[in-house]
C-alpha cells in the first residue's frame, strides 16, 4: 500500500476524497458531497465553536468519509498519507492558514503547506496546503490546479482559464505563476438571471449547441466590446421588448455578454491559453475564445486531472 495515498478536494460548498494510486495516478475508490467547508464551519459553531477542539471537529468528518472509501475499497487505509487543499485552510476551514505570496513554483515545491502527524484518533499524516495572493488578490485551491497541469516548458508565457463562480485567469513566465485575476462572472451571472429585472427576460431552456442559442451567445461575446458592461447589460431587457431574441435564447446571450466581458482582455494575445474545466462551462469558454479569434491557442484540460496530479506532486515531495 505504499503507492496508495488520499487525496482531498474540500471546497466551500463541496467535498470529495479519492484514493489514488500513484504508480498510475488511477482512482480505486471516492466520495463526494455537499458537505463543504462552510456548512462544517456553522456545524462547528453550533457544536459550541471550541477554538481548541477546531481541527478534531472537521477530521471528526474526514474519517467518516475515509471509512466509506475503506468499504469501497475492502481494505483499511490506515496510515496513508492525504494532501488537502481547497478552502480547509481558510477562515471557515479546519485551521487558517496564511497566503503564500506571489509567485509560486508550478511543481508545487515553495507553496505554504502544514504537516500534521497521525494521532491515535485520526490515524493518518496530512498535509494542509494553503492559497496564494498578490498585492489584491488571491486564489486558494486553484494553485494545486495549475501544479497538476505541468505546463509545457517550452513556452515562456501561458495564460490558464480555470472558470467557475469566481473565474481565475493565472498567468506563468517558464516555471513560475506571477499573476492572476479573479473575474465574479459565475456569481453576476446567477444574479442576474435569478434575482434581477433581468431575470423575467431570461429562461434557461434547451442547450448552448442549439443553432439559436450559438447565434444569441456569440452574439453576446461580440457585444461586450461595444459598451460598458453596465449599460450592456440593460441590452438583455431590450433584446426581450424589441423581441430580438426567445427568452431562451436571451438566456445565453447574458452569458456570453459576461464571458466576452472577462475575456476581454485578452483578445489580441499570442500567449498559448489553456482552459481548466469541463461540462457547460467548457463549451461555453470555448465558444466565446473561438468568438474572439482565440480558438487556434487554446487547449483544455480536465480539472480533475488536474487537481489528482497536483496532489500527486505534493505527495511526491512530502511523503517519498
Amino acid at each position: 500500500m505504499n503507492n496508495l495515498f488520499l487525496s482531498c478536494d474540500w471546497g466551500t460548498s463541496s467535498f470529495r476524497l479519492r484514493l489514488i494510486d500513484a504508480y498510475g495516478l488511477n482512482t480505486l475508490a471516492e466520495v463526494s458531497n455537499a458537505e463543504g467547508n462552510a456548512i462544517l464551519f456553522q456545524k462547528w459553531k453550533a457544536a459550541g465553536a471550541d477554538t481548541d477542539r477546531r481541527t478534531d471537529f472537521y477530521l471528526s468528518f474526514l474519517k467518516e468519509n475515509i471509512d466509506k472509501i475503506s468499504l469501497e475499497f475492502g481494505k483499511s487505509l490506515d496510515g496513508l498519507p492525504i494532501i488537502i487543499s481547497g478552502m480547509a485552510s481558510s477562515t471557515v476551514g479546519m485551521q487558517e492558514l496564511p497566503y503564500k505570496k506571489l509567485p509560486f513554483s508550478l511543481n508545487g515545491a515553495d507553496l505554504k503547506v502544514t504537516h500534521f502527524q497521525a494521532t491515535k484518533d485520526f490515524s493518518h499524516s496530512f498535509t494542509l496546503v494553503s492559497g496564494v495572493c498578490s498585492d489584491a488578490d488571491v486564489i486558494r485551491g486553484e494553485e494545486i490546479q495549475l501544479v497538476g497541469c505541468q505546463p509545457d516548458k517550452r513556452l515562456k508565457e501561458q495564460v490558464f482559464i480555470i472558470p467557475g463562480t469566481h473565474s481565475k485567469h493565472v498567468f506563468t513566465v517558464d516555471d513560475k505563476a506571477v499573476g492572476f485575476s479573479t473575474y465574479m462572472t459565475g456569481e453576476l451571472f446567477s444574479l442576474l438571471s435569478s434575482q434581477s429585472i433581468l431575470s423575467t427576460t431570461v429562461e434557461k431552456q434547451g442547450v448552448l449547441t442549439d443553432d439559436e442559442n450559438t447565434a444569441a451567445f456569440k452574439q453576446g461575446v461580440l457585444d461586450s466590446f461595444k459598451a460598458n458592461l453596465l449599460h450592456a447589460m440593460f441590452w438583455v431587457r431590450t433584446n426581450q421588448l424589441f423581441n430580438k431574441f426567445s427568452k431562451e435564447s436571451n438566456y445565453y446571450y447574458l452569458s456570453g455578454l459576461l464571458i466576452g466581458a472577462e475575456l476581454k482582455e485578452l483578445k489580441g494575445t499570442e500567449k498559448a491559453i489553456t482552459l481548466l474545466s469541463s461540462g457547460i462551462l467548457s463549451e461555453s469558454y470555448l465558444l466565446a475564445l473561438e468568438t474572439l479569434g482565440l480558438g487556434q491557442q487554446v487547449s483544455q484540460k480536465s480539472v480533475d486531472e488536474a487537481i489528482i496530479n497536483g496532489h500527486y506532486q505534493l505527495y511526491m515531495l512530502h511523503y517519498q
